[in-house]
């Protein structure tokens, strides 16, 4: 019996969420007030003190990533078991917010870097993703993999159509990131019908070389892991990049057709999805 034919006559907006295992990890959606402080402290532990980002007075005061967008989101989690199976144990992270959270605030994260109006009116389901991060000592290929099927069975189970979000890269020198960028737009530019465009006063040329000149190859040896994860599953870039001074990098908008999303990930969480809903 396939998933859909499972979930077909019920609520998936009420059905819980299940937690997928890879021996001692586990990927799940955050239950509790203090597993989503656990994963504002990680975000700081990494945005703000691995990766350069620049904390105010309230920021540094809370050892906290927060914002408010974090009270209308679901917060997919990796855990290790091994250390507990609540806030003890959150060593990843990733904010996923559907199109009836954002309505709760009135926007999506997204919008205060681009304009989303063609993913705002696309038919369906919807789903932003971003403040993703994982602890420095679990950025393994199992980790990461398990993060990945955590999003790819929250689409599934929650039959999103359409997920995007912005990516980023290390640093606030566009022209330093000339390969990726230009590589990005003219390999990988989303289709008008889905192409968010950088806010006007925020708007970085991605076209900084000739095509010509770029040593494919190498490009994309350089791009960060999120974002060859998201190019892996058909993804498409958005036009123009954004300047992030805050977080000390230059952001990409990102949009993936979930029809698009490979059979590999299906099958891979599809047994542990209908032994947790039998």
């Amino acid at each position: 019996m396939t998933y859909e034919q499972l979930i077909a006559g019920r609520d998936i907006d009420t059905m819980p969420f299940p937690e997928l295992r890879a021996g001692n990890l586990g990927v799940r959606v955050a239950r509790t007030a203090a597993e989503i402080d656990a994963v504002q402290a990680l975000r700081y532990r990494v945005f703000y003190g691995e990766m350069g980002a620049t904390a105010d007075a309230a920021t540094t005061a809370s050892l906290r990533d927060k914002d408010a967008f974090d009270e209308v989101a679901d917060h997919l989690l990796v855990l290790d078991h091994a250390i507990g199976p609540g806030p003890e144990g959150v060593v990843g992270t990733y904010r996923l917010i559907q199109r009836q959270a954002a309505a709760r605030l009135g926007r999506f994260y997204s919008a205060d870097e681009y304009d989303i109006a063609p993913i705002v009116a696309f038919p369906g389901r919807i789903l932003e993703l971003g403040r993703s991060c994982v602890d420095v000592a679990y950025r393994s290929r199992v980790a990461m993999q398990l993060l990945w099927r955590g999003i790819a069975a929250y689409v599934f189970h929650y039959q999103i159509d359409l997920m995007f979000g912005c990516a980023s890269l290390h640093g606030t020198d566009p022209d330093a990131l000339a390969g990726e960028l230009t590589y990005l737009y003219y390999n990988h530019l989303a289709p008008p019908a889905v192409r968010p465009r950088a806010l006007p006063h925020r708007f970085v040329e991605m076209r900084r070389m000739s095509p010509h000149l770029l040593d494919a190859k190498r490009v994309q040896a350089q791009l960060p892991p999120l974002i060859k994860g998201y190019l892996r599953l058909g993804g498409f870039v958005g036009d123009g990049a954004v300047i992030d001074l805050q977080f000390n990098t230059t952001d990409v908008a990102v949009v993936v057709k979930t029809d698009l999303v490979t059979d590999k990930y299906y099958r891979h969480y599809e047994r542990q999805l209908r032994d947790a809903l039998d």
